[in-house]
């Protein structure tokens, strides 16, 4: 069985990511799209091939009357994630949601609540999960090659042009580099961190806003410890370049993730100096690909609506300094 999907928003990361990927997923296809102006609509289901015969909608309520749609992918700003979602689930629509999964802890229940309520999938998309690179190296931590754990740093940084970006005012967001790549930081050091040192106990963040002045951190230093006594730091930030790197130290060996954190599989891994070698994969086909398997096999995704919850809370202790 093929699995009708449908794309709720037609901006940058459903054209040049979501959409593509959806297209390489097995069992599933690309069926329908949804945005507020229906002329974009129908151009990105044009050029996206999706196969409905009626394929681009101007509402969310006549989408999801569609009796031949299974599921859909949102990838609108982060605070209409709640309201989007529950509509979808209500209708028994399975739902894949975009990081952050909501920007505050009662939307975030009220999601999974309707989701478990409508019995669909509720899946947040953190796309390094899926990184062939990264998922090997997981394997290599798990199975002690490091030791014990002690600590791990994430830097992913960009450098904005002006402050346009929605994610810097507080209309549709609440957080702007926390929400951008911030997230996606927090997600990659829980993943790797929570199964051996316990879940995060202490979590103290220096925030900027300097640059544009506006209500959202610009940069975010976070760190964090654990219950095993271990500790895990991050910098995001939109005001400054700098080379994405991820490192994990345990007490008997260390490891480098280089150009890993951005949309392509990419980069380059170093265990204790030495080359790790691993093939580039898409990894939003792959997160995709996990989303379709969990709704076929009836089991929950890798990253659920419990994961998604755990990443708001601490971004939400995180911005608590301004």
């Amino acid at each position: 069985m093929t699995l009708k999907i449908a794309i709720i928003e037609t901006g940058k990361i459903g054209d040049s990511q979501l959409a593509p990927a959806l297209n390489q997923v097995k069992d599933a296809s690309f069926w329908s799209v949804m945005s507020r102006d229906l002329q974009r609509a129908s151009a990105f289901a044009n050029a996206h091939k999706a196969q409905s015969p009626h394929p681009a909608y101007g509402d969310l309520k006549t989408l999801l009357a569609d009796p031949d749609l299974d599921a859909v992918i949102i990838a609108t700003p982060d605070k209409l994630h709640a309201e989007q979602a529950i509509a979808c689930a209500t209708a028994g629509k399975h739902v894949f949601v975009e990081k952050p999964m909501a920007t505050d802890i009662d939307s975030a229940n009220a999601m999974q609540a309707a989701c478990r309520k409508a019995g669909v999938q509720l899946a947040v998309g953190y796309h390094l999960r899926w990184h062939a690179g990264h998922r090997r190296l997981v394997d290599v931590v798990r199975a002690g090659k490091l030791g014990e754990l002690r600590h791990m740093r994430v830097q992913w940084t960009s450098k904005a042009a002006d402050a346009s970006n929605w994610r810097a005012s507080s209309e549709l967001g609440r957080w702007w580099s926390l929400a951008g790549v911030g997230t996606h930081c927090l997600d990659f050091i829980r993943w790797v961190m929570v199964p051996a040192c316990g879940e995060v106990v202490l979590l103290r963040s220096l925030i900027a806003h300097s640059v544009w002045r506006g209500p959202h951190d610009e940069t975010a230093l976070v760190s964090m410890r654990f219950e095993s006594g271990a500790t895990a730091e991050f910098c995001s930030s939109v005001v400054f370049p700098s080379p994405y790197r991820a490192e994990i130290f345990g007490e008997s060996g260390y490891a480098l993730c280089e150009g890993t954190l951005g949309p392509k599989g990419a980069g380059k891994i170093h265990i204790n100096d030495e080359p790790m070698a691993f093939c580039e994969v898409n990894p939003y086909v792959g997160e995709i690909s996990d989303f379709v398997a969990a709704i076929k096999e009836g089991r929950s995704p890798e990253v659920d609506g419990r994961e998604g919850l755990r990443n708001v809370e601490l971004l939400l202790t995180a911005a608590e300094v301004k």
